[in-house]
């Protein structure tokens, strides 16, 4: 208990100094229900902070990755991550906890995912976590987690405290999973809370891949986090316009996508059954926009050895990826005029055309090599143990690999 008072005390030295959250789209999936038998945790980041790297760390004995402002120099706010304990944290914000609250918001989600990943091996540890934190919380977010005992569950916290959502709980989540955008269950629904369309939208892609047994991280990374749906709307942008040719200059209006012009990043860790080495768990990261970024797998016990295009170069003051992806971004986004036009209109035809030369289309065979030689990387470990020559060589080739996509495909130098 003393353990975490302090932690609460070093959080409560962090107030004031932030980065809150935009919007986001996240999941906590019950390997129950996944194609594999593993939980999956994932977070589709919105922000003004769109400049992003990734980072690892090593306190108190714990070692961990995690995802950070490119200007958050010494990463004290992580947005999602996890370590070799198998533990793994994110978060998206939440608008619909503390209406009518007069306490101001204290906006340190970042930090308090930092100190879980330094001190908790478990769910219960940190809801042990929560449990210590003064009332009112100063907090108003959902917290995803999963860890190596096959736990998987979302926490509801507002100002008076928490509601953990478990979703390995039938009653809870009789599909295995639990979705949020930027509103809690517990809360007021209305004007103040979004993402309701993304929510939906996300919705009626797990439910298809739960029901098939195809939920993995590779649908997730490439099929929702890049996903055209409009649940709303009932369109699809892809299919819309992956047959009109590139010299259409055709453009689409976008708005409530799962992927928003504000996406920073979107990661998926991918955990491990109870009985499995921790460091096995795989955390995928696309670094950067995500239309026009690629999902690049990292490990835990790779320490800092992993791909330099996610590490922060003092040169570009970014990760190489990113400003790849934000580069790519910005034809996408391209109109001059109107206060909203270039946020609300897509060039489409630059991502998906009839010609095959958009720009999703051009990394998509990449990535889908990198899950590929990924995957059975990840099965001759399980099979033969874990060799750490291997992974450090097969990050090498990643780097390597990346680097050329750009090269070749975009004439641009990571």
């Amino acid at each position: 208990m003393k353990k975490y008072m302090r932690l609460m005390i070093v959080l409560l030295f962090f107030i004031g100094f932030h980065q809150q959250n935009k919007a986001c789209t996240v999941a906590v999936i019950s390997g129950k229900y996944t194609q594999d038998g593993r939980p999956l945790l994932w977070k589709n980041r919105d922000t003004d902070a769109i400049n992003n790297k990734m980072m690892y760390f090593e306190k108190n004995g714990f070692k961990y990755i995690g995802l950070v402002n490119s200007g958050d120099k010494d990463g004290k706010s992580i947005w999602i991550g996890m370590n070799n304990y198998g533990f793994a944290i994110m978060n998206s914000a939440s608008y619909n906890l503390n209406i009518g609250d007069t306490n101001e918001q204290s906006g340190y989600e970042g930090k308090l995912m930092r100190l879980a990943l330094e001190n908790c091996k478990t769910i219960q540890d940190f809801e042990k976590m929560l449990d210590t934190i003064a009332r009112p919380t100063l907090l108003e977010a959902n917290f995803g987690v999963i860890d190596g005992q096959n736990g998987a569950a979302l926490y509801e916290l507002g100002n008076k405290g928490y509601v953990k959502f478990d979703a390995n709980d039938p009653s809870q989540a009789p599909f295995g999973y639990v979705i949020r955008a930027n509103y809690s269950f517990t809360g007021s629904f209305g004007t103040e809370s979004s993402g309701y369309i993304r929510y939906n939208t996300t919705q009626d892609l797990f439910y298809q891949a739960v029901s098939t047994n195809s939920m993995n991280a590779q649908f997730i990374c490439q099929d929702v986090t890049r996903g055209l749906n409009h649940s709303l709307l009932k369109t699809n942008l892809i299919e819309q316009f992956a047959d009109k040719s590139k010299n259409s200059h055709s453009y689409a209006f976008f708005h409530d996508y799962v992927p928003r012009k504000s996406s920073a990043s979107a990661c998926v860790v991918q955990g491990v059954k109870k009985d499995e080495d921790p460091n096995m768990a795989t955390m995928w990261n696309i670094v950067g926009f995500p239309l026009t970024s690629v999902a690049v797998p990292m490990w835990v016990d790779g320490k800092d050895k992993f791909p330099s295009v996610l590490k922060y170069n003092e040169e570009i003051k970014d990760s190489p990826v990113c400003k790849a992806a934000l580069t790519l971004k910005g034809q996408l986004f391209d109109i001059r005029w109107g206060k909203f036009a270039n946020g609300y209109y897509i060039n489409i035809t630059d991502l998906v055309n009839s010609e095959n030369s958009g720009i999703l289309q051009k990394i998509r065979p990449y990535e889908d090599q990198i899950f590929i030689q990924t995957n059975q990387l990840i099965e001759d470990w399980r099979k033969n143990g874990k060799n750490e020559k291997a992974m450090i060589s097969f990050y090498d080739k990643l780097d390597a690999d990346i680097k050329a996509l750009y090269l070749k495909e975009f004439n641009l130098t990571l």
